[in-house]
């Protein structure tokens, strides 16, 4: 599966890496995880996304997607889009942070 990331994305990243250390941690914890189920949707959009994903589409726009990387806390939560690079279905991050980035996803 291949990835893109906004600008956005990566300037939210580099925040977490100063900020909260412990979140970073935790993304890279969960993204084999992730990987594994968005290759199953892409394979079968009809496969369910893992349960301790939180995944769907962000009400209100219809091309993104969200994310919560962890139910128990820290409140962690990333957007995506699918988008197409070199004609595979490939991800694109546009946000990461807390619940915050529902404010420009």
């Amino acid at each position: 599966m291949k990835y893109q990331y906004t600008e956005a994305f990566t300037a939210d990243l580099a925040d977490l890496s100063k900020k909260s250390p412990e979140h970073l941690k935790l993304v890279f914890a969960t993204l084999p995880k992730f990987i594994e189920a968005a290759e199953r949707y892409v394979s079968d959009p009809g496969t369910a996304w893992p349960a301790g994903l939180r995944v769907g589409h962000l009400e209100g726009h219809s091309s993104v997607w969200e994310m919560t990387w962890n139910f128990a806390g820290p409140d962690l939560r990333s957007t995506f889009e699918w988008v197409e690079i070199d004609g595979e279905p490939a991800v694109r991050w546009r946000r990461i942070g807390r619940h915050a980035i529902y404010k420009n996803p």
